[in-house]
């Protein structure tokens, strides 16, 4: 499924934004892999982890936390949801490398 990340025309929108695309690119069997897109560089594989752990946390916040269901109205009430998910998450991230 992530291959459609690996397609020119979102490498060629990100560049034109000015924005660099953080997306590993996928070896395909049948045609070429893209110009330029063959292998990251190591800059780009720091930031590639830096971009995982952030999905990763956000993946927790909305599966786990309270993240996707939302039963508020109104900016503040649903920043506050947000937040006490965030603080249980960190809380629990916290408990998980105390006892790792």
């Amino acid at each position: 499924m992530d291959s459609a990340y690996d397609a020119k025309i979102i490498r060629q929108q990100c560049a034109k934004r000015g924005h660099e695309a953080i997306i590993k690119p996928i070896k395909r069997k049948r045609r070429q892999p893209m110009a330029g897109a063959d292998e990251l560089t190591a800059e780009e594989k720091e930031r590639f982890k830096r971009r995982t752990v952030v999905e990763q946390m956000n993946a927790r916040l909305k599966d786990e936390f309270g993240g996707s269901i939302i039963y508020v109205r109104g900016a503040a009430k649903v920043m506050t949801h947000l937040m006490f998910g965030i603080l249980a998450l960190t809380v629990d991230q916290l408990l998980l490398q105390r006892t790792g």
